[in-house]
């Protein structure tokens, strides 16, 4: 992951948290109910049997192959980790990192120091288009 990020100093000189180019994006994206059915950590035997969306597959591997990071977060827990790495293999899905154990529930609110954009699923992977959109922000 090192190639694509890039080291800054701050104004006293210190080093800062590496970045990644401008044209680079870090995909954050969530498995159950995203890139197959969703399935419930109580049900670990139906995530060997569940099949992929066919657009997730597809459109997840291009951003891959253009040089983008993808990372999968899930709420799934790290015992099904394996399960999930064999998952993702077999059904041919290109990526740099798996994170287990996101908090359940959704409703999520990030925040970071660093640019955050949030894209919620509707049902059907695309390309992404930009779109103007009220958010919430801190107080200056």
């Amino acid at each position: 992951m090192n190639e694509n990020l890039s080291k800054k100093k701050g104004a006293n000189g210190e080093w800062l948290s590496p970045i990644l180019a401008d044209d680079v994006k870090n995909y954050l994206i969530d498995i159950d109910g995203t890139i197959t059915d969703d399935v419930p950590n109580e049900e670990p035997e139906r995530m060997v049997t569940c099949k992929p969306y066919l657009d997730a597959l597809e459109t997840i591997n291009k951003w891959y192959n253009q040089g983008h990071r993808i990372c999968f977060f899930t709420s799934r827990t790290e015992e099904h980790r394996a399960v999930t790495e064999a998952w993702l293999k077999e059904h041919g899905f290109a990526y740099h990192s798996l994170l287990m154990g996101k908090p359940r529930g959704g409703n999520y609110h990030w925040i970071d120091n660093h640019m955050v954009r949030a894209t919620k699923f509707n049902g059907k992977f695309t390309d992404l288009i930009l779109k103007e959109k009220k958010i919430e922000v801190f107080k200056r």
